[in-house]
């Protein structure tokens, strides 16, 4: 979904809801939340309130007349029903079959959860310059454990990765072997048009691992060749300068000398990749960053990849090199090492596969 259909998606959610989540929306826009994480965000706000209102809960007959009173008496109970309700959606009759969530998504719609109670218990200010109420109940509350291992996500995405030599062969198939495989004059076309601009938006993502949100909002004044750095705002407003890999500075420069003329962009552009637009450059959404790569991984090695694995093959190589989750989670913009653990089960399956090389080299 492109980002102008997020924020009129986001404005219509925010219609439906009480006062306080358009202070909310307008607060989180500011920081700014990418609409993408906001639309995530009201719409299990939504999904929240329209169990209270179904399971009488709350007195409220519509969701936008839940008061800030109802949530701020919500119980512990309330809220494991609530994780339950989550639980077992779609389980409850034959008659009426729905998907069930993943454990996954039930801890997404509880952390949103969290990010608002959080909001009106600490970061809000009503005319006294109090938060609107200080019981959160949230803190109570626990994330389901997921039912994947670290190992079993590893083995999962392990094989979609580029690790070894892959990202190199992968951004020099797009710079010289895709050609091959275009079909049609309008296709080549475009493909021309945009070579350097697309192969240095996946050497960018291979070489720091940043987000496809990041580098979709990252402004041409954000990045410094010189420095070997791009700064970027990470999940929840904070600015990061993230260290880009030497090697692949000469995917990207090729991209700054001719991102002016063929994009139509000048000193007001500031974008720092841009897409054809009819009258005058465009900021690239993320939409499209997702299906170039798409496109392009299809291409390489017949296994369609998302950006989120460019970011992946990064963390795992970076981890393989230094053996530190600390610098990893730090490269990644992550506050803990929490997430980090996937990336040592994906470098001990290599490892297994060395070992395993180790023996058929000795015969």
């Amino acid at each position: 979904m492109k980002k102008e259909n997020y924020i009129a998606n986001n404005e219509q959610l925010v219609n439906q809801m009480p006062p306080y989540i358009q202070d909310y929306y307008l607060e989180k826009s500011t920081i700014p939340l990418s609409p993408a994480t906001l639309y995530q965000y009201l719409s299990e706000f939504k999904r929240f309130f329209n169990w209270l209102v179904a399971t009488n809960i709350t007195t409220a007959t519509s969701i936008n007349q839940i008061s800030l009173t109802d949530l701020e008496h919500l119980s512990k109970q309330d809220m494991e029903l609530y994780k339950a309700f989550l639980l077992n959606r779609g389980k409850q009759s034959a008659k009426n079959p729905q998907g069930t969530l993943s454990h996954q998504t039930i801890n997404r719609s509880l952390n949103a959860l969290g990010a608002l109670f959080r909001y009106l218990t600490e970061e809000s200010e009503n005319q006294d310059g109090e938060p609107y109420f200080y019981r959160n109940v949230m803190k109570k509350i626990t994330l389901v454990p997921d039912s994947e291992t670290y190992q079993t996500r590893a083995h999962n995405i392990k094989d979609k990765l580029m690790l070894g030599h892959a990202d190199v062969d992968y951004l020099n198939f797009i710079l010289n072997n895709y050609p091959t495989q275009i079909r049609g004059k309008r296709l080549l076309k475009m493909y021309e048009r945009d070579r350097e601009r697309d192969v240095a938006i996946n050497a960018l993502m291979l070489g720091t691992g940043i987000r496809v949100s990041e580098l979709a909002n990252a402004n041409v004044t954000d990045l410094n060749l010189k420095k070997a750095i791009i700064s970027v705002i990470r999940k929840g407003g904070k600015r990061d300068a993230v260290p880009i890999a030497d090697w692949v500075l000469p995917y990207i420069k090729p991209y700054l000398v001719i991102r002016n003329k063929r994009y139509l962009a000048d000193k007001t552009t500031p974008a720092l990749f841009l897409t054809k637009g009819a009258h005058q450059p465009r900021r690239i959404s993320t939409a499209t960053v997702e299906l170039l790569v798409a496109k392009y991984s299809q291409a390489f090695n017949h296994v369609r990849i998302t950006p989120h694995k460019l970011r992946h093959t990064l963390a795992s190589k970076l981890y393989l090199e230094t053996n530190n989750e600390h610098l990893v989670a730090t490269q990644l913009g992550q506050t803990s090492t929490k997430a980090t653990g996937l990336y040592t089960h994906i470098i001990d399956t290599k490892q297994k596969e060395a070992l395993d090389g180790l023996h058929e080299t000795d015969h």
